[in-house]
């Protein structure tokens, strides 16, 4: 969707300021003194070439409360690094032969032509369907009562009927089927977190009623009794997130990554045990630790003596979409294999 809205242009980026009373923004220190903006790049991979943590760019920002959204820029936009009197460095942008000065300055500009924070490719299938429901939500939604004529399975151009169908406005439905079950791995009982749902396939309402009649199009697989439906327009998401660290300090664990890769790597997405309920906001950046294993220590004399190691940090994830008990969220840098109960927390 393409709505023109006033943006602020970006105004020293990386002024070094403090996220406390006593941390300074650091430079990349192989950083460039200039960077023309390309298409295809991301805000994020922009960030990692000035600064050592990419996430801290939007300090600048909250101390420039009437910019609305400042962290828009586009494809062949300057940015150029400068000191100032105080001898802290600054990232000015240029527009053209215009140089954007350190004072508020408005544009129109369409959203879908500014670069993303990070790639939306990556985490589009996430973004406009309910992914992860609690057992309440499941209870409340609307389901497939029974598939037309003498089928046990419906595809693409079937009728099904669905009962429960509160929402009449919406010409787009998803049908969608419980998947993973979610569990927290640190609960000593069975502690559930949320049921991550399987897209089925796409419906249009054909006719209203209980049950109402419904017509299969764009099918991933056959629709079944029990099946649950959603209109595929409850929420739209705001992909121009800005990074940002959580106020308070949270631990969690990685549940899960999508397609269930042995390794994860950069881009690649996970759920971790964390959501609302935590205070968890798309854009939280967290850090991963890879947690110490504990080994005997062959040293000592006593036989049965055993060390746990450190945990070490291996990586960066961005939230980018949240729910009650759980996440999805981005990594955005791997320094070693992330793998599922790697630990996740507020850096620093």
């Amino acid at each position: 969707m393409v709505a023109k809205h006033l943006f602020g242009l970006i105004l020293a980026l990386f002024v070094t300021v403090s996220i406390g009373a006593t941390d300074p923004v650091e430079l990349n220190p192989a950083h460039p003194s200039e960077y023309t903006v390309k298409k295809g790049d991301t805000l994020w991979d922009i960030s990692e070439m000035f600064l050592k943590n990419p996430w801290r760019w939007p300090d600048i920002w909250n101390v420039n409360p009437q910019i609305a959204n400042p962290h828009l820029i586009y494809p062949g936009d300057v940015l150029s690094l400068t000191y100032g009197a105080d001898g802290k460095p600054r990232l000015g942008l240029k527009r053209g032969r215009e140089t954007v000065k350190l004072s508020p300055r408005l544009r129109e500009s369409a959203i879908d032509q500014a670069i993303p924070t990070i790639p939306i490719t990556s985490i589009k299938p996430f973004l406009t369907r309910p992914m992860v429901l609690t057992q309440s939500e499941l209870d409340g939604a609307a389901y497939v009562v029974a598939v037309d004529g003498e089928h046990v399975l419906a595809a693409s151009g079937d009728q099904i009927y669905v009962r429960k169908v509160n929402d009449k406005s919406s010409r787009d439905w998803v049908i969608m089927r419980k998947g993973e079950i979610f569990r927290n791995p640190d609960a000593k009982k069975d502690d559930i977190l949320g049921y991550e749902m399987v897209y089925i396939a796409n419906a249009t309402p054909a006719r209203y009623g209980d049950p109402a009649t419904f017509v299969l199009r764009q099918s991933k697989r056959e629709t079944n009794t029990g099946d649950k439906a959603f209109p595929n327009d409850i929420e739209q998401l705001d992909t121009h997130f800005t990074p940002h660290l959580p106020a308070q300090q949270l631990e969690g664990v990685i549940l899960n990554v999508f397609e269930g890769v042995a390794n994860i790597g950069r881009y690649d997405v996970v759920a971790i045990n964390l959501g609302k309920k935590d205070g968890l906001e798309s854009g939280h950046v967290l850090q991963v630790y890879q947690a110490g294993k504990t080994i005997p220590d062959s040293v000592t004399e006593d036989r049965k003596d055993k060390v746990t190691l450190p945990d070490e940090s291996a990586g960066i994830i961005m939230v980018f979409r949240t729910f009650e008990r759980v996440s999805y969220a981005l990594v955005m840098r791997a320094n070693r294999f992330i793998h599922t109960l790697d630990k996740v927390r507020t850096p620093g």
